[in-house]
C-alpha cells in the first residue's frame, strides 16, 4: 500500500481504496537486462515502477530495436494494451535491478467502477502518453536531428531539479533509438553543440552552459 500511495497515478486515493488495490497487485524484481515481457505476450495488468529504470522497445526482423520510452520510478506502462484486450505490440527490459508493481487489470476495472477518481488519472496518464507520441512524430516529420537531440535535452533540463545540467537516462546508444538516430550521427551532433559552446559533455553527464541559445540553435 505504502508503495502504491506513492505512485502519481494513485495519488489522492483513500486506504480503503489502496487496500483494494494492493489485493490485487504483485511485486517484481528484476535484474539489470531482465526481460519483463516480450512482444505477443498476453497483457492482465499494468506495470507501476517503484524504483529501477526500464526500456519500452519495438524488435526489428534484423534483429535491433526502436527504443520507444525509457521509463524510470513512478512511471506506469501497460495500461493502453491492458484496456483492449491485446497482446504487448512491445517489450519491457529492465535496464537498472528494479521492482515493479504489477495492478492486476480485474482489479483495476472493479476499482473503476468504484472510483470515478482513478479514471481521471488514468485517462490523464493516457492522453499525457498519446501527446508525448504525437510530439515524437512531429519531431520526426518537421525537425531536423539537431532539433531533436536539442529538444531531448531540454526536456530533461526542465524535469531536472537543478537547471543547467542534465544527466542522460541511459546509454548514448538507446537515447539515439529513441531519436530515431544512429549512436554515431548523435554523438556527432553532441560534439557540434560542444564546439558550439552550447554544452559540455563528460560521459552521461551533460552541462547546458547556454540554455536560450541552446533552444534557438538550428531553429530557422
Amino acid at each position: 500500500m505504502e508503495l502504491l500511495a506513492h505512485a502519481p497515478i494513485f495519488k489522492g486515493l483513500t486506504n480503503d481504496e489502496l487496500a483494494r488495490i494492493a489485493a490485487g497487485t504483485a511485486q517484481v524484481h528484476a535484474g539489470k537486462g531482465a526481460v519483463l515481457f516480450n512482444r505477443g505476450d498476453p497483457c492482465n495488468g499494468f506495470h507501476v515502477i517503484a524504483y529501477g529504470q526500464v526500456k519500452l522497445a519495438i524488435p526489428s526482423a534484423e534483429g535491433g530495436e526502436k527504443v520507444i520510452e525509457i521509463l524510470g520510478p513512478g512511471r506506469t506502462f501497460g495500461e493502453a494494451v491492458m484496456f483492449l484486450g491485446n497482446p504487448y505490440f512491445l517489450g519491457a527490459i529492465a535496464l537498472a535491478d528494479s521492482m515493479l508493481l504489477h495492478v492486476a487489470r480485474d482489479t483495476v476495472l472493479a476499482e473503476l467502477d468504484r472510483e470515478p477518481r482513478l479514471a481521471r488519472r488514468m485517462l490523464a496518464a493516457l492522453s499525457m502518453r498519446l501527446h508525448v507520441l504525437v510530439k515524437d512524430v512531429e519531431g520526426m516529420a518537421l525537425q531536423s536531428a539537431t532539433q531533436r537531440v536539442i529538444g531531448y535535452l531540454a526536456r530533461l533540463e526542465d524535469e531536472a531539479a537543478t537547471p543547467g545540467g542534465v544527466t542522460l537516462p541511459a546509454q548514448k546508444a538507446l537515447i539515439a533509438s529513441r531519436l530515431s538516430l544512429t549512436p554515431e550521427y548523435f554523438s556527432r551532433i553532441l560534439h557540434q553543440l560542444s564546439e558550439e559552446g552550447l554544452i559540455r559533455v563528460e560521459g552521461r553527464e551533460v552541462a547546458i552552459t547556454d540554455s536560450a541559445r541552446l533552444r534557438r540553435f538550428g531553429v530557422p
